[in-house]
C-alpha cells in the first residue's frame, strides 16, 4: 500500500507512516461529521417551510413549541446514541458500529424527507440524532486506535472542525435548495459512506488484540469501581465546557440584540455568530498543535481559565455594540474550538481498548441532557437575574468547575 512518510525536522525518531487506508478513514470520518453537523441544524434552518407544509398557517407560538420539541428529541437521542453505539462498538467491533450507526442516520434522515405528519417526523429526528450520536463517538474513537502517535491529537483536531463545517452547510443548503424535503437528501451521502465501509473500512488491530486476549484477564464492565475516577472526571469535564458552551452559543445573539440601537440588529447578530464560527473553527484547526506542545492537561488548564476569564468580561463589561465586543467573541469562541480538539483527543485515551468507545459516549453524552435543560433554563432565569447578560455570566461559571475538576481530579491516561 501506497504511504506518505513525515519526516519532522531536527528529530531522531523513527519517521511515522500515514498509509492511503489512514487518508481514507480521516477522510470518511470528517464527511461523517460534516453531514452530522448538517443533519442536526437542517431542520431548525428549514423548520418555518415545514411547518407551512405539514400545518399550514401556523402561529409564531406554536412554531416554537413545535420546533423545541424536536430539537429536545434530536438531543435526546444524539445522547442515548452515542452512548448506546459506544456499547456496541465495544462487544461487535469498531467497523460494524460505525457503518449500523452510519446507515441509522442516513435512512432516518430521508424518511424525513418522506414524513406526512409531525409524529413522523419526530420519530425520524429522534432516530437520525440516535445515529449522529454514535458516529462522532465511534470516529473518533476509531482515529485514536489506529492513526499514528505523533500526529494524532492534530489530526483529532482537524477532526473536531467537521461538525461547526456541517453546521454552515445546513445554511448553504437552505440557501441553494428551496424544498425541505429535497434538502433532507443529504441523508444519502452516508449511506454511500456505509456501503463503501463494508469492503474499505478496517477493524482496530487494538480491539481486535483486546479480543484476542479477552479470554487471558478478567473483564471489568463499564462501571466497575476501578473505572468510576476517570469516568466521573471525564464526564465533569467534558460536560462543564458543553454547557457553557453551548448556553453561550445559543444565547449570544440574543444579548448583542438587546445592546443594540436598531430594533432588528441583524447585521450585529450576525456579525457576532461570524466570530463564534471563525474563532471556533480556528480553535479546533489549531488544537492538535495545542496539545503537542502544552499537553492535554495544560491545555485544557488554559482553555478553562480564559473561557471563565473572558466571559465575566465579555457579558460585565460590554454595554453598547464596538469592534472590541467582535474581539472578544472570537478569542472566547477560538479557546471553544480548541478545548472540543484536545477533549476528542484526550478522552478517548483514559480508557482502555475493551470500555473506550462506551466510556467515551458516556462521557461526550452524559453532559448533553443537562445542556439542553441548561439552556432552555436561561430563558426563563433572564428575568429574574436582570437581564442576558447576568444570565450568561452565572452559567459561565461552569467554567470554574471545569478548571478545577482538571487542576484536581487528574485522571490519568491509560495506553
Amino acid at each position: 500500500m501506497q504511504t506518505i512518510s513525515i519526516h519532522p525536522p531536527m528529530r531522531r525518531e523513527k519517521a511515522e507512516t500515514i498509509s492511503a487506508y489512514h487518508v481514507y478513514l480521516f477522510a470518511s470520518c470528517f464527511i461523517a461529521g460534516v453531514v452530522g453537523g448538517t443533519v442536526s441544524t437542517l431542520m431548525s434552518v428549514y423548520l418555518p417551510v415545514v411547518v407551512r407544509d405539514i400545518l399550514g398557517d401556523a402561529d409564531v407560538e406554536k412554531l416554537n413549541t413545535i420546533g423545541g420539541y424536536i430539537n429536545a428529541l434530536f438531543i435526546c437521542g444524539w445522547a442515548f446514541g452515542g452512548f448506546t453505539w459506544g456499547l456496541i462498538s465495544d462487544r461487535t467491533g469498531r467497523k460494524k458500529a460505525l457503518v449500523a450507526a452510519l446507515v441509522c442516520y442516513s435512512v432516518f434522515t430521508i424518511f424525513t424527507g418522506f414524513a406526512q405528519s409531525w409524529w413522523a417526523i419526530m420519530i425520524c429526528r429522534l432516530l437520525s440524532g440516535f445515529g449522529v450520536g454514535g458516529v462522532l463517538v465511534l470516529g473518533i474513537t476509531l482515529l485514536s486506535e489506529v492513526w499514528p502517535q505523533r500526529t494524532k491529537a492534530v489530526f483529532i483536531g482537524f477532526l473536531s472542525i467537521a461538525f461547526p463545517t456541517g453546521i454552515f452547510a445546513a445554511g448553504l443548503i437552505n440557501y441553494m435548495v428551496a424544498s425541505w424535503r429535497q434538502g433532507f437528501m443529504v441523508g444519502i451521502i452516508p449511506l454511500v459512506l456505509a456501503i463503501a465501509g463494508i469492503w474499505l473500512l478496517q477493524e482496530s488491530p487494538k480491539w481486535k488484540e483486546h479480543v484476542r486476549n479477552a479470554d487471558k484477564r478478567t473483564h471489568t464492565p463499564l462501571f466497575a469501581p476501578q473505572h468510576k475516577h476517570q469516568l466521573i472526571a471525564g464526564s465533569v469535564i467534558f460536560g462543564a465546557m458543553l454547557i457553557g458552551l453551548w448556553a453561550i452559543f445559543s444565547w449570544l445573539p440574543t444579548w448583542v440584540q438587546t445592546m443594540a440601537a436598531s430594533a432588528d440588529a441583524q447585521q450585529e447578530r450576525g456579525l457576532s455568530m461570524m466570530c463564534l464560527g471563525i474563532g471556533g473553527l480556528s480553535g479546533g484547526f489549531f488544537s492538535g498543535w495545542i496539545t503537542n506542545r502544552f499537553g492535554p492537561r495544560y491545555s485544557l488548564i488554559a482553555c478553562f481559565s480564559v473561557c471563565a476569564a473572558l466571559s465575566f468580561l465579555l457579558f460585565s463589561a460590554n454595554y453598547s455594540i464596538t469592534p472590541v465586543l467582535f474581539i472578544q467573541i472570537a478569542i472566547l469562541a477560538f479557546f471553544f474550538g480548541a478545548s472540543q480538539g484536545v477533549l476528542s483527543s484526550y478522552i478517548p485515551q483514559l480508557f482502555s481498548t475493551g470500555i473506550r468507545a462506551s466510556a467515551t459516549g458516556f462521557c461526550f453524552n452524559v453532559g448533553r441532557l443537562v445542556t439542553a435543560v441548561a439552556v432552555l433554563f436561561i430563558g426563563v432565569v433572564v428575568t429574574s437575574l436582570g437581564g442576558f447578560a447576568n444570565a450568561l455570566i452565572l452559567f459561565s461559571l461552569v467554567f470554574v468547575a471545569g478548571l478545577a475538576a482538571v487542576v484536581l481530579l487528574r485522571p490519568d491516561a491509560t495506553p
